[in-house]
C-alpha cells in the first residue's frame, strides 16, 4: 500500500505544482496580454488544439511511452506555455498554446490510466474491491489537485501587488468598466496598466520553476508501471483503432439524449470562459487593477472546490434536478446583476461575491453534468465522455474566440440565452428518461456527482 500510495501522492503533487502555474497564468491572460486580444486568442487556440489532441494522441503516447513518460513529456508542454509568456507575441504564445493543447489530453489520460492500474493492482494483491481502491486514489488526487487554483492565483496577486506604480482610477475611467465597457485598446490606462517587466518576469519565473519541479518530481519519484501490470491496459488501448474511436464519438450523436445535452455541455465552456476571460478583465482589472485578479479567482476556486465536494454528497438526497435548478437560478441572477452593476473600488466585497456565486454554479455544472453522462450512457462511457470533452472544449474555443470582438453585455446576453436553451434541452432529457423508465427507484440513488472535468482545469 505504501508504494502505491507514494505513487498516487507523487502524481497528485506533480499536478498541483503544474496547475498552480497554469491556472494562475490562464486567469491573467486577458489582462496581462490584452493587446489585440492576444491572451484570449491564445486560450481559444489552446482549447482547439485540445479537441484534436483528445481524439488522437492519448492512445498513441501511452502505448509507445508508458504512463510515466507520457505524464512527464506532457508536463513539458505546459512549461513551454509559461516560457512563451516571457516574450508574449503572436509568434510565441500561439505556437506554445498549440503545444500545451496537444499535451493536455495525453497528460490527463495517462494520469487516469496510471491511477486505475495502480488501484487495480493493489486491490488484487490485498483482495479488496478494485472500484473502491480506485475511487480512493482519485479522491486523494482531487483533494490535492483542487487547491492548485488557490495557490496559483495567490502567487500572482502577492507578486503583482508589489508594483510601485499605484494609480488612482478616475471616475471617468471607471465609466469604461463593466458590461458596457469601452471597446478600445486604450481602455483603462489606469486599472489595466501592466505591472513592470521585472514583476512579470519574476511571476513567470516562479511559474516556470513550479512546472520544472513537477516534471522532476515525476521523473525521479514516480515508478514506471511494470509490464505485466500494464499489459491489460495496453490491450485495451490497442483494441479500438483510432478511427473507430473517432467514429464512435460521432456515432454516439445518433442518441437523441446526447444531442439534447450538447447546449448544456457547451454552456460549461461558455460560463468558465466568461469568468476567466471577461469578468477578470472588464470588471476586476478595469476597476481595481490586475493585482486583484488572483484574489478574486481564489474566491472562485475555493467555493468551487467546497461545493463540488458538498454537491457530490447531497445529490443522492436531493436529486440532480434540484441542483441544476439551483445553479440555473444562481447563474441567471449573476448574469442579470452583472448587466446592471457598475463596478467601483468602494464596493470591494461585491467583486468577490460574483466569483463565489459563480463557483457555486460551476460546481453543479461540473459534478452533475459529469455524473449525468455516466448514468445516461453507462454502456457507452468512452464515446459519451469523448463528446463531453469535445463540446465543452468547443464552448471554450467560441467564448475565448469572440472575447475581443464583442462587448461584455452582448456576451452576457449570449450566456443567458445558452443557459435558457440548456435548461430546456436538459428538461427534455429528463422527460425522455422518465418516460422510458417510469417509477425506477434506482435513478435517484445513482445521481452522484463525478469529479471535475479534466478540461476545466486545462
Amino acid at each position: 500500500m505504501e508504494r502505491n500510495l507514494k505513487n498516487v501522492l507523487v502524481i497528485s503533487f506533480g499536478f498541483l505544482l503544474l496547475f498552480t502555474a497554469y491556472g494562475g497564468l490562464q486567469s491573467l491572460q486577458s489582462s496581462l496580454n490584452s493587446e489585440e486580444g492576444l491572451g484570449v486568442a491564445s486560450l481559444s487556440v489552446l482549447y482547439a488544439a485540445l479537441i484534436l489532441s483528445s481524439m488522437f494522441l492519448p492512445p498513441i503516447l501511452i502505448k509507445k511511452l508508458g504512463c510515466k513518460w507520457t505524464i512527464a513529456i506532457s508536463m513539458c508542454c505546459y512549461i513551454a506555455f509559461s516560457l512563451g509568456n516571457f516574450y508574449a507575441s503572436w509568434y510565441t504564445l500561439i505556437p506554445t498554446s498549440v503545444i500545451l493543447g496537444l499535451g493536455g489530453a495525453p497528460l490527463w489520460s495517462a494520469k487516469c490510466t496510471y491511477l486505475t492500474i495502480a488501484g487495480t493492482s493493489y486491490a488484487e494483491k490485498a483482495g479488496k474491491n478494485a472500484k473502491d481502491i480506485i475511487n480512493q486514489y482519485f479522491g486523494v488526487f482531487f483533494l490535492v489537485f483542487q487547491s492548485s487554483g488557490i495557490w496559483g492565483n495567490l502567487i500572482s496577486s502577492l507578486i503583482l501587488s508589489q508594483s510601485s506604480t499605484k494609480v488612482n482610477i478616475s471616475e471617468e475611467d471607471l465609466e469604461c468598466c463593466g458590461a458596457y465597457n469601452c471597446l478600445t485598446d486604450t481602455t483603462n490606462t489606469t486599472g489595466s496598466t501592466k505591472p513592470s517587466n521585472s514583476l512579470i518576469y519574476t511571476l513567470l519565473g516562479v511559474y516556470t520553476a513550479s512546472g520544472v519541479l513537477a516534471v522532476l518530481l515525476v521523473i525521479i519519484f514516480l515508478d514506471q508501471i511494470k509490464s505485466d501490470q500494464a499489459e491489460t491496459e495496453k490491450e485495451k488501448l490497442e483494441a479500438p483503432s483510432f478511427w473507430s474511436t473517432f467514429l464512435a464519438t460521432f456515432r454516439h450523436l445518433k442518441d437523441k439524449r446526447q444531442c439534447l445535452l450538447i447546449p448544456l455541455t457547451m454552456y460549461s465552456g461558455f460560463e468558465q470562459g466568461f469568468l476567466s476571460g471577461d469578468y477578470t478583465k472588464v470588471y476586476v482589472t478595469c476597476a481595481l487593477g490586475i493585482q486583484y485578479v488572483g484574489y478574486v479567482m481564489i474566491c472562485f476556486a475555493a467555493v468551487n472546490s467546497l461545493c463540488s465536494l458538498l454537491f457530490g454528497k447531497i445529490s443522492q438526497f436531493t436529486g440532480r434536478k434540484f441542483l441544476f435548478a439551483l445553479a440555473t437560478v444562481t447563474n441567471t441572477a449573476c448574469i442579470i446583476a452583472l448587466l446592471l452593476w457598475k463596478p467601483h473600488p468602494k464596493q470591494l466585497a461585491v467583486f468577490f461575491v460574483f466569483p463565489a456565486l459563480w463557483g457555486l454554479s460551476d460546481a453543479v455544472w461540473q459534478t452533475q453534468t459529469n455524473g449525468l453522462y455516466g448514468i445516461l450512457f453507462e454502456k457507452h462511457k468512452e464515446a459519451a465522455f469523448a463528446n463531453y470533452r469535445l463540446w465543452e472544449s468547443l464552448g471554450f474555443v467560441i467564448a475565448f474566440g469572440y472575447s475581443t470582438k464583442l462587448q461584455a453585455y452582448i456576451k452576457l446576453y449570449i450566456l443567458l440565452s445558452v443557459l435558457v436553451l440548456s435548461m430546456v434541452t436538459y428538461g427534455a432529457v429528463e422527460y425522455l428518461e422518465a418516460r422510458s423508465s417510469p417509477g425506477t427507484p434506482t435513478a435517484a440513488k445513482k445521481e452522484n456527482g463525478g469529479p471535475h472535468s479534466q478540461e476545466t482545469h486545462m
